[in-house]
């Protein structure tokens, strides 16, 4: 239940952190698709960067600075991936688009671009070196009832968006 604990946390901590910025900025950004306080592509992504960083970490036996730079690298490029995956099915699913990285210098289509693909090699790092260390006790803590709460209230909201397909 850890991994699924970690899903929602930082689902939820992404989805605070967006809305948070979307007040400083006064962009009216509404985080995520669902209805309740959470984006679950920041719970996938977080769960991605921690799969990565234990597999690089046990498997490549090289210095830590290296496998640094590595993780940094992968994970940057593996939540591109993530982020232009999810841009894609929310624009065929429900015809928005979100993000659009087109007026970025060094953009893929509107969804990818290097200087976002940088901004997650870092993330990720500061990710796996400050925010889960500080959080990991906590997560550990949380109590299987809330788990099933939280993933009841997961499924109820994501049924009710896909079926009504309102934004």
């Amino acid at each position: 239940m850890f991994y699924v604990n970690c899903f929602f946390v930082y689902s939820i901590l992404g989805y605070v952190v967006e809305t948070l910025i979307s007040f400083i900025t006064k962009s009216n950004f509404k985080s995520g698709i669902l209805s309740l306080p959470w984006t679950p592509v920041y719970g996938i992504g977080a769960l991605v960067i921690l799969f990565a960083s234990n597999y690089l970490f046990k498997n490549l036996h090289m210095n830590r600075v290296f496998e640094t730079i590595i993780l940094f690298f992968v994970v940057g490029i593996v939540l591109s991936f993530l982020e232009a995956l999810g841009g894609v099915l929310t624009e065929k699913i429900f015809g928005k688009v979100f993000w659009d990285y087109s007026s970025q210098k060094y953009h893929i289509g509107h969804y990818i671009s290097l200087e976002m693909t940088l901004v997650w090699g870092v993330t990720s790092i500061i990710f796996i070196y400050v925010i889960h260390p500080l959080l990991k006790k906590l997560i550990k803590k949380i109590p299987l009832f809330i788990t099933i709460i939280l993933i009841c209230l997961f499924l109820f909201d994501a049924a009710k968006t896909f079926i009504s397909k309102k934004i």
